[in-house]
């Protein structure tokens, strides 16, 4: 069963728009195993965007992500990753389809476009290391949904 992490970033958490993206989340069947509140710290950001750290927007990005809190989950199914990126829409909001969590939600106000709402694993192989950076093994939880064979 493949793993993905998802943050419901700053902006979303400011807007008021948690509730809205669990339940677009959790309406596809889609099975949460730990999920909590947190507020990152320049380390963990800077761990977390390693592969952005030569890139001009780095700094912008943690800024941004340690500005307030985020909620961290992990969401397990089967594809889970790629349907996750599916419905979260384009990096940039602007290009993001409506129907998408960021082409519904986000606000273009001039802001950096990484001002999208929402992190979701870019592939199995991450979502594995950036899993890590967030919950420990003890944090994630095992269970059967009873309903998983309507799905």
């Amino acid at each position: 069963m493949e793993r993905s992490l998802v943050l419901i970033k700053p902006d979303a958490v400011q807007r008021g728009l948690i509730g809205c993206i669990l339940m677009r989340l959790e309406q596809r069947g889609l099975k949460f195993v730990a999920m909590k509140m947190i507020q990152i710290d320049r380390k963990l950001a800077e761990k977390h965007y390693d592969v952005h750290r030569d890139k001009p927007f780095f700094e912008g990005l943690i800024s941004f992500i340690t500005s307030s809190p985020v909620i961290a989950i992990v969401i397990e199914g089967n594809n889970v990753v790629k349907m996750i990126r599916r419905m979260m829409g384009d990096t940039n909001p602007l290009n993001s389809a409506p129907g998408t969590i960021r082409g519904d939600f986000a606000i273009l106000t001039g802001q950096d476009p990484t001002h999208n709402l929402i992190h979701g694993s870019d592939s199995p192989e991450n979502a594995v290391k950036e899993i890590k950076l967030f919950f420990d093994d003890d944090e994630l939880c095992s269970y059967r949904r009873d309903l998983i064979g309507w799905f």
